[in-house]
């Protein structure tokens, strides 16, 4: 009867394990499909110039429009995530970037000076966003209860998000080699299937129920989003900045080497995506990596997070427009290991170290953050390749290096602290 007992529960624990495996699955699409569809336009940006006729500056704002009415976006999503449920905003959400995306593509495909509703369309996609990848943090920090769990499912979600990355530039310049907007045709594909693997393989959580008939009041709500940040401040803000000094970092040295890449080095197609997939390739490793090392060491979380920046800082110090290929694309990829040691333990730092109740508002803020560097990366790379083209990675070295500061003074998790981190 014993045997019985214990290999029916062993078998009851693996299947429950096998379906969060599902869950966390359909969850990584997320990321994977969005990054898709918002990162494989970067090397089709300079194609996108010349066929409708725009400046480099125009082209980076069909990046950036995306992630401009995100940022305002993501901390509404947020909270009313933790009111009505996550999946309950995230699937609506999916399904209004696959419009907008299907805006786009229509617009690109039939009219002759498209760009205004190319716009538009991006500019939907961007609201859909603030509801979808924001999202998913919290949703895997309600999933797991040990800290290690978590850390592991960030890992996860950050090495989606990443293989997106990777994935992006291969995909995006072999999709343009046939139509030059095709890239925009696979966004509301990509979309809807996510949605669809959100829809069919998440599971609420039992308690959502009940937390979401004893919800609190807004105002009550503000009053512990107020407490959070003012126990927590110094620690969640430097979190906030570093992760938006690694997006900017990250989306504007891609949009340099893009064009780097055509205009310099005579490399378009399939063989600019190749090139460009390599660091991100690596950020990609590093973060896997890196989620599957921190565990629950808040400790051990900053350091790699101080490493990784400093990485970065040293390797783009060196990074000059006149190197060869191959030392410009490694040094890059350095940069780009130093930024994926970092991303997961940012993540594990924000959704560990806050209440349930308010870990999807808060981890908001930090999503909106990201999204401000991915906004702000683009356009400040085109002015600066057209005015001050010398300094773009001096400029790049030298916020990262500001983060690595960051890092080490303001986040200082204590060295017997288990559910909260606090800065002393």
């Amino acid at each position: 009867m014993g045997t019985n007992t214990t290999f029916t529960f062993s078998t009851w624990r693996r299947h429950m394990e096998q379906k969060k495996r599902w869950d966390l699955l359909a969850l990584a699409s997320i990321p994977l499909m969005m990054t898709l569809g918002n990162s494989m336009l970067i090397p089709v940006l300079p194609l996108i110039e010349k066929e409708i006729n725009i400046t480099p500056f125009q082209s980076s704002l069909i990046i950036s429009i995306y992630s401009f009415i995100a940022i305002l976006l993501i901390p509404i999503s947020g909270y009313i995530s933790d009111k009505i449920g996550r999946k309950k905003v995230i699937i609506p959400s999916l399904l209004i970037v696959g419009i907008g995306g299907a805006i786009s593509a229509v617009a690109a495909w039939q009219m002759e000076n498209p760009y205004i509703i190319i716009m538009i369309g991006r500019f939907l996609q961007g609201i859909g966003a603030a509801g979808a990848f924001p999202v998913v943090l919290p949703t895997v920090g309600d999933m797991f209860k040990k800290e290690e769990e978590v850390s592991q499912g960030l890992g996860i979600i950050e090495t989606a998000n990443t293989l997106g990355k990777v994935l992006s530039p291969i995909l995006g310049a072999l999709l343009a080699v046939v139509l030059w907007y095709m890239p925009f045709i696979a966004i509301p594909i990509l979309s809807f299937l996510s949605a669809l693997l959100v829809f069919f393989l998440v599971k609420v959580p039992k308690s959502d129920d009940k937390e979401e008939k004893a919800s609190p009041s807004f105002r009550t709500f503000i009053q512990g989003l107020k407490e959070t940040f003012k126990n927590n401040g110094r620690w969640l803000f430097a979190v906030f900045f570093i992760g938006c000094i690694l997006m900017l970092v990250l989306f504007g040295f891609l949009f340099h080497f893009s064009a780097l890449l055509e205009e310099k080095y005579k490399i378009d197609g399939y063989m600019k995506g190749l090139i460009l997939a390599i660091p991100l390739l690596l950020l990609c490793i590093a973060s896997f990596t890196s989620g599957k090392i921190i565990g629950e060491e808040k400790r051990r979380m900053k350091w790699f997070i101080l490493a990784g920046n400093a990485t970065a800082a040293v390797s783009l110090f060196f990074v000059k427009p006149e190197l060869g290929l191959f030392i410009f694309t490694l040094l890059l990829t350095i940069a780009g290991i130093g930024i994926g040691f970092s991303l997961p333990c940012l993540d594990a730092l924000i959704t560990e170290g806050i209440a349930k109740e308010e870990r999807g508002s808060v981890t908001s803020f930090y999503s909106s953050m990201r999204f401000v560097g991915v906004a702000f990366g683009p356009p400040i790379i085109a002015l600066m390749m057209k005015n001050a083209s010398d300094f773009i990675y001096f400029g790049l070295a030298g916020i990262s290096l500001l983060a690595a500061l960051i890092t080490f003074f303001a986040i200082k998790p204590s060295p017997d602290e288990k559910k909260e981190t606090t800065a002393t």
